[in-house]
């Protein structure tokens, strides 16, 4: 326990909404405390974007206390505080799985020691050993403004060692997610992985295929969206994870003889950190087009060797990736549209003859797609390079500019407008 006396960290830095949970959850009775990833991130002086409750109150005491109040989960319960646009998560405290079990206390794993169900309450030393990093186990208590280190997590945050509570094989299995969230504390924070917590990481990635894969949707969100998406990228690859998320796309690599592959993913990261890091807009759809045009590649081009037209070999390519994509990664409808079209617009870039580059241009996805163009010849698609250019200017150029660079094209048949064939009217017949 470390008293206010010997550490750094102040009410001030802490939200609002969440003082406000904290001392209703106090004066209903219970004992309550920030957790986890607030504390960390203060202690490494990182304003926390969140802040995370835990109190010794069940879920539906929590809500009795609380009108805006929403219970969610149902492999561990959560209610959320809502505050307009903030959200104060509070979590009852875990307990140990040997627990005498109720109607509110229930357990259950699957066969491969995955935790299914996890509505085991305890105090807050089994909570704190239900924790997944020693980083995570700091308490503080709004009673007399201590922290409590239960796991040393104080002594990690200065050695800057990303450390599992408990034995690291047993705790992978019951949620192997805790892989994936290992490789993103260890960028995000700029810390290393302790050796007992790095060492089965390859030897247990495929216990990532037993977890749905909307949640590994949610994941792959947070590793490729948070600003260090280039290093989480190659440090997923060093520990076989990232085969476990893209199986199709870590083949191509894999057996890649020119490397391009590697450079056009690494690329796309690349940019796609600059960008949020630069508090530009991202768009998920971007990242999972890049994540799946060498599957959609190399199917497009099966499909064509069976003498399936290009265009149909393309959109039957398109059904077939995303498909065998949700069965690891489920990306949402709303992202799989945007995806769509950007492959689209890239088979109908060079057609710029008549109205077409106007069209094309006006299209709502035009601009990620332009953008997906660049990515290739900056990743050495040199072939592209004379097309990129000349849409880069067309961009730039009023539109009397934009129709002389059309003019200028030269009437090759591939950019004429489409002749429309009409019916003949039918003659009447003679009386």
């Amino acid at each position: 326990m470390v008293p206010r006396s010997e550490h750094s960290i102040s009410r001030k830095q802490f939200s609002p909404n969440a003082i406000k949970v904290l001392y209703r959850l106090k004066d209903g009775g219970y004992d309550a405390y920030l957790v986890g990833g607030c504390i960390r991130d203060i202690l490494l002086g990182v304003e926390p974007k969140d802040f995370d409750v835990v109190t010794n109150a069940t879920p539906e005491q929590i809500k009795k206390l609380f009108r805006n109040c929403r219970l969610i989960g149902r492999r561990f319960r959560l209610a959320h505080i809502v505050f307009g646009r903030e959200i104060i998560e509070v979590a009852t405290m875990r307990g140990h799985h040997e627990a005498s079990a109720s109607k509110n206390q229930t357990s259950q794993s699957s066969e491969h020691g995955q935790l299914l169900r996890d509505n085991v309450y305890g105090t807050i030393e089994e909570d704190a050993e239900r924790r997944d990093f020693s980083i995570n186990a700091l308490y503080y208590s709004i009673k007399d403004f201590t922290i409590h280190d239960f796991a040393n997590g104080m002594n990690a945050i200065a050695n800057r060692k990303i450390e599992l509570i408990g034995d690291p094989e047993t705790r992978y299995r019951e949620d192997p997610v805790r892989m994936l969230r290992a490789v993103r504390f260890a960028t995000k924070l700029d810390m290393e992985i302790a050796q007992p917590t790095k060492a089965p990481i390859s030897e247990l990635a495929d216990l990532l295929s037993h977890i749905p894969a909307a949640r590994l949707f949610e994941e792959t969100l947070k590793l490729f969206l948070n600003g260090k998406a280039e290093a989480n990228y190659h440090m997923l690859r060093e520990f076989g994870l990232f085969k476990q998320l893209f199986p199709a796309l870590d083949d191509i690599i894999e057996n890649s003889e020119t490397g391009f592959e590697t450079r056009f993913i690494a690329q796309m990261f690349a940019n796609t950190d600059k960008r949020i890091n630069a508090e530009k807009k991202v768009t998920p759809a971007f990242v999972y087009a890049a994540l799946l045009w060498f599957p959609l590649l190399k199917r497009s081009e099966q499909l064509q060797q069976e003498n399936m037209p290009i265009f149909d070999a393309y959109a039957q390519a398109m059904n077939h990736v995303l498909s065998e994509n949700a069965q690891s990664v489920a990306v949402p409808k709303r992202f799989t549209l945007g995806a769509r079209d950007i492959w689209h617009i890239q088979l109908r870039l060079d057609k710029r003859g008549g109205q077409r580059a106007y069209r094309i241009s006006q299209q709502p996805r035009f601009k990620a797609a332009f953008d997906f163009l660049l990515l290739r010849v900056e990743s050495g698609e040199q072939e592209q390079a004379e097309l990129a250019e000349w849409w880069t200017n067309y961009l730039q150029q009023d539109i009397n500019g934009q129709k002389e660079m059309v003019r200028s094209l030269g009437p090759s048949e591939s950019n004429k407008p489409r002749r429309r064939f009409r019916r003949k009217p039918k003659k009447k017949p003679s009386e």
